[in-house]
């Protein structure tokens, strides 16, 4: 038989006395004031960071008293809750670097979980503004293996994408397997100097592969933003990254069942036209020049602006119509199709369509790039990745040719084939196969070889050169409707607009289909 316990025996603890109004107040202005900004004087601080994003007056802050009994931790490094930008609610997560470098731990995870759980059912846009040194090792059991740890983040942002926007601001490190919060959102901002992405310190990679390196050049915001793509603009100064933040948010709409805002049309930026497209195939220009004169002043914001330039994206306004903007660049490789543009076009294709946002392609594309060296890069992979998200998006898509558009160059760019609803072409446009030139040499290349006088090999080629531009000429693309239309370059701006307008009943196919399986 059991014994029963002494009860009388055993030692009493007494509690500590119940917290008074006085130490909430205390608690809750420790809480707010977060730990020493002295110690980072080149930052702005997390809540003057908040000030610049949302509208006077609007935040409101949930769990500030997170780990309130250690005075150490003031809200747990994080700030999370709702305010508005331009009237429109907003959730957000933002690191504090005065706790603990904004390292997360059980509590820290638990906030920003909740923030994405009420993002999620209320389909609320989500803004990150981080600065964190990462998981929290004297912690390491509350952030790392379970249900509600660092994992449940990540799957709320996966989860939510494509459903709402998300857009990140990084102000500081962001380490480890924290770098994957800024890898799920649709765009990165980062700040020069400060901002950084890495899985492992150079510390760290020293001891695992022997490299020595710098956080610039491993994981800083131009290593990002130029080399590995995962930036998409680096800015000098805090502020300037979310006031750009909040300027992209007027482009997208709250969430994917809805259109993005119209705002009011302005008119272009430059009207002058003439010489603008070189007829020559072979020489550059900045289709920018072109953008400019194509949308509204002002309006063109440019998304990965200083990675694989030969292609540019960017939302824009046309007559206050939000678009997305697909363009081949020739001032850079001669606007060729490279591993790292199909996969920058793909992810703003895939960008536009999630968010009801118009594609406009303007084609001036010799085709995809050619050599060993991109054929070992996978460029038929990556050049699939970027078809597969065109011919998948269910926006409306809209092709200008603007000069050369040849080969699976032309296919990428949005041919007739994938259903754009209109294909458009100045009158300087060739499309084919490849460019006239080219084409003799290939197709007669053994009896160019077999003619022994030049000048009589110069006007053979020159000959055979009329008869295939005669077979890819821009009446015979009308004439086989190939085009749609040929347009003079200052009707371009009003003869999309009025396509837009057609289109304005557009609406998604009903239910979801089963995905395609993309070439990654």
């Amino acid at each position: 038989m059991t014994a029963e316990p002494d009860l009388a025996a055993a030692p009493v603890e007494v509690p500590d006395a119940a917290p008074s109004a006085d130490d909430v107040v205390r608690a809750t202005e420790r809480a707010r004031a977060g730990g020493d900004p002295a110690r980072w004087p080149d930052k702005l601080p997390v809540r003057d960071r908040l000030a610049v994003l949302f509208d006077p007056g609007s935040f409101v802050e949930d769990g500030l008293l997170a780990t309130a009994m250690d005075a150490g931790l003031p809200a747990d490094g994080v700030i999370t809750g709702v305010g508005r930008v331009e009237g429109r609610p907003v959730a957000v997560i933002a690191h504090d670097f005065t706790v603990k470098a904004g390292s997360w731990g059980e509590l820290t995870c638990e906030k920003q979980v909740r923030i994405l759980e009420r993002a999620d059912r209320d389909l609320l846009p989500v803004v990150y503004l981080v600065d964190s040194a990462g998981g929290r090792l004297t912690d390491q059991m509350g952030f790392f293996p379970g249900r509600r740890g660092a994992s449940a983040i990540f799957q709320m942002q996966v989860k939510l994408s494509g459903r709402v926007p998300q857009l990140c601001c990084l102000h500081g490190p962001s380490a480890a397997g924290g770098a994957y919060m800024p890898a799920f959102c649709d765009w990165v901002g980062m700040v020069d100097g400060n901002a950084s992405m890495y899985l492992a310190s150079p510390r760290v990679a020293e001891k695992v592969t022997g490299e020595r390196t710098t956080l610039e050049e491993m994981g800083g915001a131009m290593m990002h933003a130029t080399v590995s793509g995962c930036g998409d603009e680096v800015f000098d100064e805090d502020w300037e990254a979310i006031a750009a933040a909040r300027l992209l948010l007027s482009y997208l709409p709250n969430d994917f069942r809805s259109p993005p805002a119209a705002a009011p049309s302005r008119e272009p930026e430059r009207e002058d036209w003439a010489g603008l497209v070189p007829e020559d195939p072979n020489t550059a220009y900045d289709v920018r020049t072109v953008i400019d004169r194509l949308v509204d002043e002002g309006t063109f914001f440019e998304i990965k602006a200083r990675w694989a330039e030969e292609m540019v994206t960017g939302f824009a306004r046309l007559d206050g119509r939000v678009i997305g903007i697909v363009a081949n660049q020739p001032a850079v490789r001669s606007g060729a199709i490279f591993v790292d543009s199909a996969d920058k076009a793909a992810r703003f294709i895939s960008l536009c369509d999630a968010f009801n946002v118009p594609l406009v392609f303007l084609q001036d594309v010799p085709g995809f790039m050619v050599g060993v060296e991109v054929e070992r890069q996978g460029i038929i992979r990556h050049g699939a990745k970027m078809i597969v998200a065109m011919a998948s998006a269910e926006v409306p898509k809209y092709t200008v040719v603007l000069r050369k558009a040849y080969a699976a160059g032309f296919y990428a760019m949005c041919a007739p084939g994938f259903e754009p609803r209109a294909t458009l072409a100045l009158p300087t446009a060739t499309i084919g196969p490849m460019g006239a030139e080219a084409s003799v040499n290939a197709v007669y290349a053994n009896k160019i070889a077999a003619i022994s006088d030049p000048a009589e090999r110069a006007e053979f080629v020159a000959a055979r050169t009329v008869e295939q531009q005669a077979d890819i000429n821009l009446l015979r693309m009308g004439s086989d409707l190939v085009v749609d239309a040929v347009v003079e370059p200052e009707r371009l701006r009003a003869e999309l607009s009025a396509r837009m307008v057609d289109a304005d009943r557009w609406t998604r196919t009903p239910g979801r289909r089963h995905h395609p399986v993309s070439p990654v």
